[in-house]
């Protein structure tokens, strides 16, 4: 008699035993959903870019985009042609951002799931411009490195202190700091051996007869009686053609003042399959493409050009402000994007 009403408590437990494990053990999603806004928009998409990943994005009149995507969890890059910025993203997020495309490193504001984690990098991208683009060449070869210790010191102290962010982020970013410090290192090691090689005040190294992209000849020596602001680049080189929006801007505000600015383009042989006649071909189709201003010049010899070597040139872009005389200003100095430039420029014209 007890058996069958035994027999069906058994089967109900099992059965809302099995309920209720379908309903803790969630299958993980394979992609994950990511959209968001740019305003004033005046583009037709955008980028998700790693070394093995790429995904342009459609971005709609109005500035809004949206599609799902599938990948291995890390840190890419979120990109327009001319900007960018680094985003975490894993499958499963469903992420939404708005930026500002006039302020596109201090606008942007995540929101869904994942927005922790990338307001996080937001916030962390702030923190290391204001430590790693500190001007340091007041200290000596035996201070610098103490100093920069220091630096990422603070850098790892704020990226240990973030609680409840994903793990693998923080693990990365953590692991990154020794890169960061080597490279910080090499930077302004770079720029204090310089100023001790050609300091403020002293006489510019010289170039001569510099291929004109207009046909004609430019020695350095023509431009005396002109404050004089130059621009190493390349074709191939990513932050130099960053740096272009900015440096035509520049170069529209100052226009009639008692400024030239030159670019010299490093494309070499090597760079161009090998080719000079390519560096040089591709050098004039980025001018035309890009209507680039100023005086633009081509390096004979590329970074291997007397020039490029008696600035210690090993990384680009690089820009150097010399003054009306042909004396050095600034061997490196800021770059078009860095609003230090301008008051510098309106203190020397």
């Amino acid at each position: 008699m007890y058996k069958l009403p035994l027999l069906f408590s058994f089967l109900a437990l099992f059965s809302c035993q099995n309920i209720s494990t379908s309903e803790q053990v969630e299958k993980p999603k394979d992609y994950l959903i990511f959209s968001g806004k740019i305003s004033p928009n005046t583009i037709d998409s955008v980028g998700i870019l790693s070394r093995e990943f790429t995904k342009i994005i459609a971005v709609n009149e109005d500035g809004s985009f949206k599609d799902t995507l599938s990948l291995k969890p890390g840190i890419y890059y979120f990109a327009t042609k001319q900007k960018g910025i680094p985003i975490f993203l894993k499958n499963g997020y469903d992420l939404s951002l708005n930026i500002d495309a006039k302020a596109f490193n201090t606008s942007a504001k995540f929101t869904g799931k994942g927005a922790k984690e990338n307001n996080y990098l937001v916030e962390k991208a702030s923190l290391e411009s204001s430590l790693y683009d500190q001007d340091l060449t007041h200290l000596s070869i035996t201070e610098l490195e103490p100093a920069l210790h220091a630096i990422i010191k603070q850098v790892s102290d704020f990226i240990q202190s973030k609680e409840g962010m994903d793990s693998f982020l923080i693990d990365q970013n953590l692991a990154e700091l020794e890169m960061t410090f080597n490279s910080l290192k090499k930077y302004h090691s770079g720029k204090l051996i310089l100023n001790d090689i050609i300091p403020a005040g002293s006489p510019s190294p010289l170039f001569t007869d510099y291929e004109n992209y207009d046909g004609t000849k430019t020695s350095l020596a023509d431009l005396k009686g002109k404050n004089v602001y130059i621009d190493i680049w390349a074709t191939w080189c990513g932050p130099c053609k960053a740096e272009i929006p900015a440096l035509k801007a520049l170069e529209q505000d100052y226009e009639g003042k008692n400024i030239a600015f030159v670019s010299i383009s490093i494309d070499d042989a090597q760079a161009h399959q090998g080719s000079l006649a390519v560096a040089n071909s591709k050098w004039r189709a980025m001018v035309k493409d890009k209507a680039l201003g100023g005086i633009q010049l081509f390096a004979p010899k590329g970074g291997n050009s007397l020039f490029i070597s008696a600035y210690q040139i090993n990384s680009i872009p690089r820009f150097i402000l010399l003054d009306t005389e042909g004396n050095i200003v600034n061997p490196s100095a800021p770059r078009p994007s860095d609003p230090k430039l301008r008051t510098l420029l309106d203190q020397l014209i």
